[in-house]
């Protein structure tokens, strides 16, 4: 019988990230029937955390990177077991030792890219801002309303440009006086850090951080769930507050005060997506259909699993990065949930979402079958 030693680093780093949290799962499983992976393959996170608690992870392999950091397990878990911080303490390990399987190693370029240029997706720092040279779009002045931070995908992304653009026009039909960072603004590090690369993820936040305060900046606007959550709940950990306001729940303030007003008409049923980190990690899911309701002719229906049920699109901790075949993508079986609902509009407001959605419209070749829409885009038809 081979005799198999206690990885150490393991166990400290999971302590250091956690507390010793994992060692009150009672290896009730639950965790695993409710994981999104469990629709395409098998999958097991309380082997994970058995595994761990022991220090005999296989950082090697591939399950330490498949959570998504969804949310779904930690809400259902009756024990208060914090899987993310767990697998997110495994990564740290494998990322220390540079240790990356076939399939993750693209995040190894984001994270060379967040480093060098501020975003993951090898983009010029001096072009962050050229979606908006033709759409007068000023810098932030101290003084201003709001802070518009774009993001990363936003800036960068083609297809994304489309949202930041949206987003900017709904700001100026509505007389918001905004401004954007542009090159001064960097990845908010959200993803780098569940890939396991923290000290990435502090420098990212510190030249944030200091950028808002030189700038004078008290509100920010943001498009990403994932600048959201960062922002809101990681950035305190620096000793600092902004108020941090999502854009949809930012469109439905400006509607309910008057300041926009939704002229237009989309004779269409739509169905919402609620996105991991913007319903489960922080409870926003009414604002968003709170919008769609006010849109004339929308009727909403609502798919399988929404809410805090919503399936995630599978872009969550650092997957969007990463490689995922065909047969295992959760946006495929989203889409199929949405077609069934009888939705002609899948309308959510996550970068990682629709880059997920409109990649698996193409599989599942439903190009004349649903159309893929962040909610600004929506919106910015109706003005």
């Amino acid at each position: 019988m081979e005799t198999v030693a206690p990885f150490i680093e393991v166990i400290d780093e999971i302590k250091e990230a956690g507390g010793e949290v994992f060692k009150l799962c009672f290896q009730c499983g639950l965790c695993d029937t409710v994981c999104p992976w469990n629709k395409v393959r098998a999958f097991s996170m309380r082997k994970i955390i058995r595994e761990a608690a022991f220090g005999l992870t296989e950082i090697e392999g591939e399950d330490i990177w498949r959570c998504t950091t969804c949310g779904t397990c930690p809400a259902q878990c009756p024990r208060g077991v914090k899987q993310i911080d767990v697998s997110v303490s495994l990564r740290r390990v494998a990322t220390a030792y540079e240790i990356f399987p076939t399939s993750v190693r693209s995040a190894r370029t984001a994270r060379a890219s967040l480093i060098s240029e501020g975003n993951p997706l090898q983009g010029d720092r001096k072009k962050r801002a050229d979606w908006a040279k033709d759409l007068s779009v000023k810098t932030y002045a101290e003084g201003m309303e709001v802070l518009y931070f774009v993001g990363c995908y936003l800036s960068y992304d083609p297809r994304m440009k489309k949202v930041a653009t949206a987003t900017a026009n709904i700001l100026k039909k509505a007389g918001v006086e905004f401004g954007i960072l542009g090159n001064q603004e960097n990845c908010c590090g959200e993803s780098i850090r569940k890939t396991g690369s923290e000290e990435v993820f502090k420098r990212l936040a510190r030249e944030n951080i200091k950028t808002f305060i030189d700038n004078g900046v008290k509100k920010i606007i943001v498009s990403s769930p994932h600048c959201y959550h960062t922002f809101k709940n990681e950035y305190p950990e620096f000793m600092v507050n902004f108020e941090v306001v999502y854009i949809s729940q930012y469109i439905s303030e400006l509607i309910n005060e008057g300041r926009l007003e939704l002229t237009g008409e989309l004779a269409k049923k739509a169905t919402y997506h609620d996105p991991c980190y913007l319903g489960r990690h922080n409870g926003l899911y009414d604002e968003p259909r709170d919008v769609l309701k006010k849109i004339p002719g929308l009727k909403l229906v609502e798919m399988e699993d929404f809410g805090k049920n919503s399936l995630c699109c599978g872009g969550g901790g650092g997957r969007i990065w990463m490689d995922t075949p065909k047969e295992e993508r959760f946006s495929d079986l989203r889409l199929e949930q949405a077609n069934e609902a009888g939705a002609e509009v899948l309308v959510t407001s996550c970068p990682y979402c629709i880059t997920n959605f409109e990649e698996s419209r193409l599989n599942l070749e439903y190009d004349d079958v649903l159309e893929i829409k962040d909610i600004t885009e929506v919106v910015n038809e109706m003005l």
